[in-house]
C-alpha cells in the first residue's frame, strides 16, 4: 500500500524548521510536538478512523499553522 502525504518532504522540513526557530527552547517545541502527536494518535483510535497521515507530521503541520498565530504557539509552549 502506497500512501500519499498531502504534503513534499521538503515543505515539511521548511514547516518544522520555522517552528525550531520560533520556539526559545527546542527542548520544549520537541516535547510539544510529541504531546501533539500522542493526542493526535490517541483521536484516531478513538474514533475508529485512521489517518493516512502519521501523527508526529499532523502535529507539526498543525502546529506550524497556528505559527502565523503566535498567541496560540505561545500558549502552547508555556
Amino acid at each position: 500500500m502506497v500512501r500519499h502525504f498531502p504534503i513534499s518532504s521538503g515543505e515539511m522540513v521548511e514547516r518544522a524548521d520555522r517552528l525550531m526557530s520560533a520556539a526559545s527552547n527546542r527542548y520544549r517545541i520537541v516535547v510539544q510536538v510529541s504531546r501533539r502527536a500522542k493526542r493526535c494518535r490517541y483521536e484516531d483510535d478513538e474514533n475508529g478512523d485512521p489517518s493516512l497521515t502519521k501523527p508526529v507530521i499532523r502535529a507539526v503541520l498543525e502546529m506550524s499553522d497556528e505559527f502565523t498565530e503566535p498567541e496560540i504557539l505561545g500558549h502552547e509552549l508555556n
